[in-house]
């Protein structure tokens, strides 16, 4: 029998990358006496959660307890879930430094004695760390968090995504891309580096299978700057001149690039002919005016200027590409600033992993459940600042 701390931990990394669930399950059945265990993935939507090692289950037994499931997805906090015959179930997001992946749930055949919720804490933590880097050696987990098949296109971006959201003592970050199984040329991205936090969002020309791989080549030019060192400007002007060199000005990828200090809130940004970025502070909801430049790919030898603005801590920015913006249902008008803000201050009592996604259910009603028109990307970034520091 498994009794020593760490004894999951161990199992998890003894254990192949597409059998995660069944080694965990074995583990916590012998250091708990859990009578079942189940892991719950999200899908490409944020739509549902889907079990891995009951992917049969009956639609009763899976309704019964979705709406648990997704309140601890959503919440991030244990759900208990007692039963009429003493056993209990406990529910425990997965979630890697802020990226959230899905729930774990462990049946026990009493309440949970002391320390117990501790322990499945530290197991569920284990267990994400080990799904997001079983990841990449196997198809298991993107299959269950599909539920129909991608196109090209979307393969690609969804392949190039940074994650969906992520964490840290100054700010919280999230993304969302539409529609999840055909988007074409809108993306986003983001990397921590210390005190820097870049994110860029571009809204690639043309669609389908060649403007994803004209992103492609946009995200890795950045990509590639920006691990050499370079500034925003040089990011901006090698992702240009790469995709000049290559389309000779025919295709070009509007971007916007931030950076934010993530201690001082100051927000450095290149705006390359740019998704539109808005800030909420308090319940006022305003577009952050900044002078738009050529989109990145339009002519050879583009130069590019920095432009600077200030966070103030509890401030919330929204990034939306073009289909959110310009989204104009058949006889309708486009989507735009007003029908933004109201978005906007729906959501300000939510995280930004939850926040993006009530961002993209307005949309789709503003459409009347029709499919939408165009890609569309929804970043939001909160700062809170760093304790005992002021915006500078």
């Amino acid at each position: 029998m498994l009794d020593t701390p760490d004894a999951v931990a161990r199992t998890l990394r003894a254990a192949p990358p597409d059998q995660l669930a069944e080694a965990a399950d074995r583990a916590i059945r012998s250091v708990l006496g859990a009578t079942r265990t189940d892991v719950f993935i999200a899908d490409y939507r944020i739509s549902g959660l889907w079990p891995l090692l009951d992917p049969e289950l009956p639609s009763a037994g899976f309704l019964a307890c979705q709406g648990v499931v997704q309140r601890c997805f959503s919440s991030q906090r244990p759900v208990h879930d007692a039963a009429d015959d003493g056993r209990c179930r406990l529910y425990m997001p997965l979630s890697v430094w802020g990226e959230r992946l899905g729930v774990l749930m462990i049946e026990l055949p009493g309440s949970p004695g002391p320390g117990v919720e501790e322990r499945v804490a530290d197991i569920a933590g284990d267990l994400a760390m080990a799904l997001r880097a079983a990841d990449r050696e196997t198809d298991r987990y993107r299959r269950v968090r599909r539920r129909e098949r991608l196109s090209m296109a979307a393969e690609m971006q969804w392949e190039l995504l940074p994650g969906r959201s992520v964490s840290h003592e100054a700010f919280h970050l999230a993304g969302q891309l539409e529609p999840a199984y055909t988007v074409g040329g809108d993306h986003f991205d983001w990397s921590l580096d210390g005190d820097r936090l870049t994110v860029t969002v571009l809204n690639g020309d043309g669609t389908g299978l060649s403007a994803s791989l004209l992103t492609a080549v946009a995200v890795n030019a950045m990509r590639n700057a920006r691990r050499s060192g370079g500034a925003l400007v040089e990011q901006a002007e090698l992702a240009s001149d790469t995709l000049y060199y290559q389309h000779r000005g025919r295709r070009h990828v509007a971007t916007l690039l931030l950076e934010l200090d993530v201690r001082a809130g100051r927000v450095r940004a290149v705006d390359a002919g740019s998704p539109h970025v808005l800030r909420l502070r308090g319940g006022t909801v305003e577009p952050i005016a900044l002078d738009q430049q050529l989109p990145l790919g339009m002519f050879a030898e583009a130069r590019y200027d920095v432009q600077e603005f200030a966070l103030a801590p509890g401030d919330r920015l929204f990034v939306v590409s073009d289909g959110v913006w310009a989204a104009t249902p058949p006889g309708g008008e486009p989507y735009g600033e007003r029908a933004m803000a109201r978005a906007m201050r729906s959501t300000r009592l939510q995280p930004p992993a939850e926040a993006v996604g009530t961002v993209m259910r307005e949309l789709h009603a503003y459409h009347a459940d029709t499919d939408l028109g165009d890609d569309a990307v929804v970043v939001c970034l909160d700062w809170h600042g760093v304790r005992g520091r002021d915006a500078e």
